[in-house]
């Protein structure tokens, strides 16, 4: 028994040529996606490419002080690098960077969310309390840090004053290497709190009263609606205040020149601080901008394990 089979032919779609109407169409439409793209990149090109590849560059001169006037800056290589690496300063900068970052992202996360699940709480005056709550936020960080340097002066500040009523004998805040850092990770925290805890009000914000009341039914109530509601439901709006947090942390300058300039003996001295002293006190500009590219690096390392964890988030 023999069987034949027969083979269709296959259809080749016809090719369509658009009409010289349509490409116009598709051209003009290109062209104003481009109108407003090019905008963007070329503010990005300027305001944030052009300084990061100059700095790069500045990095393997010697750029001092008689560049400007002669337009000479001599190739150095990795001289600035290992100036950087070598300086006992540079150690002490990263780790009290590291300990500025850490205690001022922790604290600041713990009661910004303590302060947002509060006002949550529909009560007399919660809003006007919220909106006291931005004052900090709204000033000025120089401003800031010279209230707060009056107010933890040893001699005549206002925290000691208040110290020596129940008996303290008055506290070095800002003098002493032991407690200098710790004042001004305070200090930054105090200015830190207002934006964590608005952000994250929003986040709570937007958690379905639906879920609670299904959850109490099941018995998730208290601290077990927190963890298997409330956390999930704004882990997103978490990850984009620690990060934001972090990168302002890393670059900030203003709040620890203003309360004590990176001392005493470097106590509280950063590895943005020490990119500003090289570069405005000691005239390095080479070796500052060494160390800016430093602090360029840590921030992009972070922001990678930042990206790994939040893909290994949404996978799971």
């Amino acid at each position: 028994m023999s069987a034949s089979t027969q083979t269709r032919p296959r259809t080749i779609p016809p090719v369509t040529t658009p009409r010289p109407g349509q490409r116009r169409a598709r051209f003009r439409s290109g062209v104003t996606r481009w109108l407003f793209v090019v905008p963007a990149a070329v503010f990005v090109a300027v305001f944030f490419g052009y300084p990061v590849v100059k700095n790069i560059v500045m990095s393997f001169q010697d750029y001092t002080t008689a560049t400007f006037f002669t337009g000479e800056a001599p190739w150095v290589g990795l001289a600035n690098y290992v100036s950087v690496f070598q300086s006992s300063v540079f150690t002490t900068s990263l780790v009290n960077t590291a300990l500025f970052t850490a205690g001022s992202i922790i604290l600041q996360f713990v009661i910004g969310l303590s302060l947002a699940l509060f006002f949550r709480r529909h009560f007399p005056l919660s809003g006007f309390l919220r909106g006291l709550l931005l004052l900090p936020w709204l000033l000025p960080l120089i401003a800031s840090s010279a209230v707060w340097k009056w107010l933890l002066d040893q001699d005549s500040g206002a925290l000691n004053q208040l110290l020596g009523v129940v008996g303290i004998a008055p506290v070095p805040w800002l003098v002493s290497p032991s407690l200098a850092l710790i004042a001004v990770i305070g200090v930054n925290v105090w200015l830190g709190i207002p934006f964590n805890t608005t952000i994250l009000y929003s986040g709570l914000q937007s958690v379905p009263p639906e879920l609670y009341e299904a959850g109490s039914l099941d018995g998730a109530t208290g601290f077990k609606a927190f963890w298997y509601i409330t956390w999930p439901s704004i882990r997103s709006v978490v990850s984009v205040v620690i990060v934001l947090g972090v990168v302002y942390t890393l670059k900030v300058v203003d709040i620890i020149l203003g309360l004590t300039g990176g001392g005493p003996a470097n106590s509280t001295q950063t590895l943005a601080t020490n990119a500003y002293h090289q570069s405005f006190i000691n005239f390095q500009f080479g070796i500052g901008a060494a160390v800016s590219n430093v602090l360029i690096v840590v921030s992009f390392v972070f922001a990678m394990v930042y990206i790994a964890i939040s893909r290994k988030a949404v996978d799971e």
